[in-house]
């Protein structure tokens, strides 16, 4: 985990309003001139902000040289690691979400108790509850079909003809 290696300096870190991309880029740009481009990485909190970061990178000529990871595993995201412009995204599978949910909503249907496996600080109420927490997937190019596979996205929506020799070394079909 990152927050627990110290083996860094943080150059900059700006929560992004509305998630917005736009916003985005004007932030990271600023941070970016502040920093002088001394950069040496950017962890993003989606693909979109990853894809606004990249976006400052490439206007300044170093797109694929630092690593911009993001989160969603978007059809963007796919597509900018299959370029080389993000080295990773978080993968949580829809799928696996709606099975444990469903799983918890069927036994407190029924009065039982629902199976969990952890817990959750509320802060606001200042208590733990109960949680299902399921295990993220870092994506790389290596592991890029596994969420093709799982139905996250499709080949079509991210193997576009500006991708089609990535997608084709990746091994996506």
């Amino acid at each position: 985990m990152l927050d627990e290696d110290s083996n860094y300096t943080t150059v900059g870190e700006q929560a992004v309003p509305d998630w917005d991309p736009d916003q985005a880029v004007t932030i990271f740009e600023q941070l970016y001139t502040q920093a002088d481009g001394d950069v040496q990485g950017v962890y993003a909190a989606n693909d979109g902000l990853a894809g606004s970061v990249i976006s400052i990178l490439q206007k300044n000529g170093v797109e694929g040289t630092v690593p911009v990871t993001g989160q969603d595993a978007t059809v963007e995201g796919l597509q900018n690691i299959l370029s080389g412009d993000q080295c990773m995204t978080v993968y949580k599978s829809a799928k696996a979400e709606a099975a444990a949910l469903s799983e918890v909503a069927i036994a407190l249907a029924q009065g039982d108790e629902p199976e969990t496996n952890g817990t959750t600080t509320d802060d606001e109420g200042g208590r733990d509850v109960p949680s299902v927490l399921l295990d993220p997937v870092s994506i790389t190019k290596d592991n890029i079909s596994d969420v093709i596979d799982d139905g996250g996205q499709t080949v079509e929506d991210v193997c576009t003809a500006d991708f089609a020799d990535a997608c084709a070394e990746a091994g996506l079909n």
